[in-house]
């Protein structure tokens, strides 16, 4: 009698299943993977959603700097005209995306605001996206506009080596451009630092 009431005893204890604290451990262990991975895939969704954005402000910083380069180079502008208002042509402070008055140059005291273009009402700047068929040029091109979007151009005169002498020869170009993403209330800032001489 003693042998069968071991055999059954052992066979008992090797079926025993898990108890309720070892279920609500893997639980929360498993909720917490969840969580994890959804927050993944929304941080991804995300940053999908504000690439295009992140790709326009970046364009938008090069093409400024590109432009004082090219108008220095093909001497539209002298030298001492790089500079800020009032002493130079470039405004002060953050100004709205504008269409380039007859200077050519953006973010010069003589922008003007954009005329309507295709499916571009008047106003600032926009962009011209694809519709819904994916393909530019059609009839369902649909228009983004640049209007949450600011840009600003600060240039800054170079000391020489001995820190007090302005260099005259050459000054610094900063150009950022701003803007609050589609459904966030935090600002994004893209920037370009470059160094411009008189010489060509």
């Amino acid at each position: 009698m003693d042998a069968t009431m071991t055999e059954s005893k052992s066979h008992r204890s090797a079926q025993r299943g898990f108890t309720i604290l070892e279920t609500m451990i893997a639980i929360a262990i498993l909720s917490i993977g969840i969580l994890t991975l959804i927050a993944t895939f929304a941080a991804a969704i995300n940053a999908t959603q504000t690439a295009q954005e992140n790709l326009i402000a970046r364009q938008k910083t090069l093409e400024a700097m590109e432009s004082i380069f090219t108008a220095r180079n093909t001497q539209q502008v002298t030298f001492a005209q790089i500079a800020n208002f009032p002493t130079g042509i470039f405004t002060s402070g953050a100004t709205q995306l504008l269409c380039a008055g007859p200077d050519g140059l953006v973010n010069t005291t003589d922008d003007v605001q954009c005329p309507a273009n295709g499916p571009c009402a008047a106003g600032p700047e926009c962009v011209v996206m694809p519709g819904p068929d994916g393909i530019l040029g059609t009839s369902d091109d649909v228009a983004m506009s640049l209007g949450n979007f600011q840009r600003q151009v600060v240039i800054n005169s170079v000391l020489e080596s001995d820190g007090v002498t302005i260099d005259p020869t050459l000054k610094q170009i900063t150009v950022t451009v701003s803007y609050t993403p589609t459904g966030s209330t935090a600002a994004r800032i893209y920037t370009v630092n470059a160094l411009i001489s008189s010489y060509r």
